[in-house]
Formats: C-alpha cells, structure tokens, sequence
C-alpha cells in the first residue's frame, strides 16, 4: 500500500507529562499509559455506545479486554499509548499503533461527558509529542466522512487529507524528516 505523507512537519507537540484546564474549567492531567489496565476497562465499560465508530471500542467487558491486550502488551512492536485523567478518573486514552509499513495508526477515544472541551487536543498534541520522542516519522488515521468535529480536530493538529475512500477519510500528518 502506498499512502500519501504531508512533506511539512506537524507540531510541534509537547510530550506528556502535561496538565491544562479544559473548557469546563476542570483540571486534567496527560500521561504516558504506565500499566493502568484495569482503570483503561472501567473506562470503556462506560463508553457511550453512540461514540463508537468503525467497531471500536468494543462494547462488552471481554471484548474490551482482548481488544486492549492486543494493543498494549506486543513488547516486539510496542505502540505509545497517552491517557488523559480527571479527579484521578482516566477519560480519555490516545494511541499509535505501528503498521506493516513503518508508520503508526492513531486512535483517539474521550467519554461523551468531555468531549468538546479540548481534551482531544490535548490527547493527540501529547501523544504526536510522545511519538516524536519515540522517533516516530509518519502517523495516519480513518476517519468518517459524517464525523466534522473530529475531522475539524485533526486539521487543528496538523494532519492533512491523503485519500478519500468513500465512507472514510484517510489523513496524515508527518512528525519528523526521514
């Protein structure tokens, strides 16, 4: 598969360890994900089902658990995981998985309740900066054509269209020269 990469650099990004207020004016904190697996399953088991999209997360418990092993615990092809917490509470949980082709996949998923209060900048801000730490180079995501805000949010952090499939967009963004 050939995919199609900005040639400018996104960011710049600041990796986590971050805090900032959101719009509702509480105190939320973003860190790296250090082994917070069962806080991770509480916070999908209260995902609205309604901000599911293509599939995930999963809806039962051991479905979120299978999914969530597969993503954190490849110690041979690790991805970067960011997780933004309120009151102690995770709230939100951004990820990048490394594909068959040397670049990474984002996912990003915020509970319905903080959703539209920046926090999802704050996710994918703290989490592009993580990876560029990493030395990650080239980052892409799917995202449904209905789904502005978050369209909106991509472009806010420097992704770009790369292809048009239809019923999803492809974006990129680029975080480090090759």
């Amino acid at each position: 598969m050939t995919r199609e990469y900005p040639t400018e650099i996104a960011g710049p990004y600041e990796a986590p360890p971050r805090e900032t207020e959101d719009r509702d004016e509480r105190r939320i904190e973003v860190r790296r994900y250090d082994d917070e697996f069962e806080r991770l399953i509480d916070m999908y088991r209260a995902f609205d089902p309604e901000d599911r999209a293509q599939g995930i997360p999963p809806a039962n418990e051991s479905a979120i658990r299978n999914w969530l092993e597969q993503l954190l615990g490849d110690d041979d092809n690790p991805g970067i995981n960011v997780i933004a917490w309120h009151d102690d509470e995770p709230i939100g949980h951004a990820m990048l998985i490394p594909d068959r082709h040397g670049a990474y996949e984002l996912a990003i998923f915020v509970l319905h309740e903080y959703q539209g209060s920046g926090i999802g900048t704050e996710l994918i801000q703290a989490l592009l900066g993580a990876g560029r730490e990493e030395g990650v180079e080239r980052v892409w995501l799917t995202v449904e054509r209905w789904n502005t805000p978050a369209t909106a949010l991509y472009r806010k952090v420097g992704f770009e269209s790369t292809g048009d499939g239809g019923f999803e967009i492809e974006m990129a963004a680029r975080l480090v020269d090759e």
